[in-house]
């Protein structure tokens, strides 16, 4: 017979290590130059956009596209500033682009 003590005690170490190879080095990633995937975008999103975007539009979807670049769904605080937002699309996407080192991002867009 298993012991219940032994049993939850394996549990609790299992729910303890990390769930993926980026959540357990995502800061030595940063520190080498490696971005692991779009949700290293998604977790990073404030860093990356700075104080002025980040702070009237947050990242609302991520989707791959078949030729590996990225299609980007912002959702702004407020629809009012939806407009705003798209005059700084350009921007957007340089900053995105500069975070992954090459052209990765083929879309953005809106939802309220």
């Amino acid at each position: 017979m298993s012991n219940p003590q032994n049993k939850s005690d394996k549990m609790a170490q299992r729910a303890a290590r990390p769930g993926s190879l980026a959540s357990a080095l995502g800061d030595l990633m940063v520190i080498l130059g490696v971005r692991a995937s779009d949700a290293d975008l998604a977790g990073r999103w404030d860093a990356i956009m700075g104080a002025e975007i980040a702070s009237i539009a947050h990242l609302a979807a991520i989707k791959k596209t078949r030729d590996g670049k990225y299609n980007i769904v912002l959702r702004p605080i407020n629809p009012a500033l939806t407009l705003q937002l798209s005059y700084m699309v350009p921007e957007i996407t340089a900053r995105i682009n500069k975070y992954f080192g090459r052209d990765a991002v083929a879309k953005i867009s809106f939802r309220k």
